[in-house]
Parts: C-alpha cells; structure tokens; sequence
C-alpha cells in the first residue's frame, strides 16, 4: 500500500526558529514574533490540522512532545523514524544535535499497544560519524514498486541511504538537486511527492541530465503520471504533499493551503483525476519550521495488532 491510512502526529511543545538547522533549510525564515506568540499560533495551526484529517477518516495518533529537553521541530516525526509494513520501525541519524531527542522510547511504547513491531533499527550512531538520513525528509519512498529515491544533501548520505534500500528490499536511486540559486535542496520530500499513480517533481531541481532522465523514466516506467512543478511552486510547499488514504478507502492529498494556491488549474485537474485534494492552513509552521503538511506528518504502516 502506497498511502497510510494510519498516521502519527506530534504536538508541539516548544516550536521555534531552529537554528541548528537553518544553514541547510532555506525554507526556514526569521520572525519577530514573541515565543508565546509561536506557540499560540502554531497551536491552532496544529489542532486544525489534526481535525481536518480526522474529518477526512484519517485514523490519527497524536502524541505530546515533551517541555524538557527543547524540540524545537518535534512537529516534523517525519524525519527521526519510520514505520513499515513489516513490522519494521527505522531510527534515523539527524544532523541538528537539537533534534536527536525526539527519538523518544515512549513513542514507540505507545505505537506497541495497537501495532505489531517486530524489529527496531537504530541507525543513531552515525551521528558520531556526522553521517546523516533523516527519514522520510530524506527518502521518499514508492512502497507499490518497491524503489526509493533520494537528493542528496548534507542531511542525506548515500551510503546510508543504500543501506536502508537495501534493508528494506528496495531499489535505490539517487541523485542531487538544487534550488534556483544553486544551493542543494536539504530534503527529498520538498521537491517530490509520490503517490500510487502520479508523481509530484520539480524536475528542473535536478540539473544533472543523466539524474534526471533516471528520475523521469523510472517515474513513468512504474505507471505514474509525472505532474512537474516549478521552482516557485516547490518554494510554497508544492513538492511537500502527501498521498492518504481514509477508512473508506478514499485517496486523499494532504497539502497546505499555499501549495494548493500555487497550483495552476491544470495541475488541479490532473490530481483531482486520481484523489481528493486537502488544503490544510499552516503558515507560521512552515514560514518558521521550514517544513510543512508532508514533514507534519508520519506514516504508520506497522501491521494493526486489532
């Protein structure tokens, strides 16, 4: 199964600017905003988000982040961990020392009791090498045909990244891109969506012509119909969505309400052909954070104990 039907959401704590992360995360911007300020509006942000998945039939677990010690993007459990179908959870080695905390045992405790897990990898070790893979911000998986993709950055290593592939039964395929300025895109998941019959790129990110070939011809070999987006469009969050599913079985595209802005009417009709289209409102999340609606959001593909 491509698309989650299940899915775990963290609610922030102390949601901040980072600035461990912000030498590689472009996307991230400064504001004068006071810290109560964030907080209150990141939480409505949040509780909204939840919500509206909730009203969609996304079966959705929500777990607190801790005061102590500061997370300042728990919001993002995208990044430190992912869960497979075959009872396989995956630890992640992050770059930010600030963010190797929301590796919490609680939550997976927790995922235990309505979960099977059969196996927890903890790839944390590498940080001590400053070798880094930042879960599904760094690998942007097509579960149906068994292949993950990945850009390369400081946050992404390709050793690493193989490795996993190949843990998983999963074909690698790497490649770099770069925003228009010329500076390696820190995470996978903000240029490419993937979802069962079509994928979102932003193709012109990917300079090398070989690379991008690779992308394109393995994106149409397996079926999906190739929706390119350009670099504006990826700077509003565009390439940041993500492909659900509700308790009916209904295809859904979790996205925020600026990237659905900035899609053109032609590009909404070609999505509209295969899902529905949820906007979700989340601007200080993703002006401050850097991330938004996909990076908000981990999958749980863990088998249901009941």
């Amino acid at each position: 199964m491509q698309a989650a039907k299940n899915i775990l959401l963290v609610r922030p704590s102390g949601f901040s600017y980072n600035n461990e992360t912000a030498e590689s995360n472009t996307f991230q911007q400064q504001t004068n905003l006071s810290t109560t300020a964030i907080q209150q509006k990141v939480t409505e942000e949040f509780d909204a988000f939840e919500k509206a998945l909730r009203l969609k039939g996304v079966k959705v677990t929500v777990i607190d982040d801790t005061e102590l010690p500061a997370k300042p993007d728990a919001i993002f459990p995208n990044n430190c961990a992912s869960y497979h179908h075959d009872g396989t959870i995956i630890l992640y080695p992050m770059c930010a020392p600030n963010r190797r905390m929301e590796k919490r045992p609680e939550i997976i405790s927790i995922l235990r009791q309505h979960y099977t897990v059969n196996n927890v990898v903890d790839l944390s070790a590498y940080e001590l090498s400053d070798r880094f893979l930042e879960g599904t911000g760094s690998i942007v998986f097509d579960h149906t045909n068994r292949i993950a993709y990945a850009c390369l950055s400081p946050r992404t290593d390709k050793a690493l990244f193989e490795q996993v592939a190949k843990q998983l039964h999963y074909k690698p395929i790497s490649f770099y891109a770069h925003d228009r300025g010329g500076i390696e895109i820190y995470h996978t998941n903000v240029m490419m969506c993937i979802a069962e019959k079509f994928a979102v790129v932003c193709l012109d990110s990917i300079i090398n012509k070989e690379e991008k070939e690779k992308v394109s011809q393995t994106l149409l070999h397996t079926g999906h119909e190739i929706i390119t987006i350009s670099f504006e469009q990826m700077n509003r969050f565009t390439g940041n969505m993500l492909a659900l599913k509700s308790n009916s079985n209904k295809d859904l595209l979790a996205m925020s309400q600026s990237a659905f802005e900035s899609l053109t009417a032609n590009q909404k009709s070609i999505l509209e052909k295969y899902c529905e289209m949820v906007p979700l409102s989340i601007p200080t999340i993703e002006s401050i954070g850097g991330g938004s609606a996909r990076c908000m959001i981990a999958e749980i593909f863990l088998p249901p104990l009941f």
